[in-house]
């Protein structure tokens, strides 16, 4: 028992860790990447965007950044122009493949020779939890809140376990249904060649009575 709860805590450090990255984004420019995601898995993500080319006045205090947000079934999640430093949270409605696209104002106020350089922060599921605000609007000691937070994670592991059998699932199914087609494909090939050989034989055969050779 034990050695299990030791390796739920040492899996739920792994899944707490988020994604960081960064990019640049010129004028007009749109750039998009893929979030998976369970169901109802709340994302939370914290960026900043700055101005690059400050030769160009430095407009870094007049930026903003567009967030557009669809599900796997193509249905808008979130979209909504925010100041040049912050943060936004989605949950998810589907489980999947989430798009995120990011846009500037560059291109319209600016010029396209601007250019903008995006830090992106990215939490899923328990590490989207401010556990401090938790604690202080619960009243939870420094334990009870420890308690919740790997709680939290064992859950969201469960959760990611559960979608991912459910992608097992549907992977299965497809890989038997295309497995079975192409059986099915083959016996039809191999009967239509043998009423082609039959045919042919007939045919043969018809030709060389005709012709008085048999």
């Amino acid at each position: 028992m034990m050695i299990k709860l030791c390796l739920l805590v040492i899996i739920a450090m792994i899944f707490n860790v988020g994604s960081a990255v960064y990019f640049e984004l010129n004028g007009g420019q749109t750039k998009c990447f893929i979030e998976e995601n369970p169901k109802d898995t709340t994302v939370l993500a914290k960026y900043i965007l700055e101005d690059i080319t400050p030769q160009q006045g430095g407009y870094g205090n007049q930026l903003s950044l567009t967030v557009k947000v669809t599900d796997p079934e193509k249905r808008e999640v979130l979209s909504k122009t925010m100041p040049a430093n912050g943060r936004f949270a989605f949950s998810t409605q589907v489980g999947g493949e989430h798009k995120i696209c990011f846009s500037t104002n560059t291109s319209k106020w600016f010029g396209p020779t601007v250019k903008t350089r995006l830090h992106l922060e990215l939490e899923g599921g328990a590490g989207a939890n401010d556990y401090e605000e938790i604690a202080k609007v619960e009243h939870l000691t420094g334990i009870e809140i420890s308690l919740r937070r790997l709680n939290d994670r064992v859950n969201q592991i469960r959760k990611e376990q559960s979608y991912q059998k459910g992608r097992e699932i549907v992977f299965r199914n497809t890989s038997e249904s295309t497995n079975a087609r192409v059986m099915w494909w083959s016996i039809i090939q191999l009967v239509v060649l043998v009423l082609t050989g039959v045919w042919q034989m007939k045919h043969l055969k018809s030709f060389f009575k005709a012709k008085k050779l048999v």
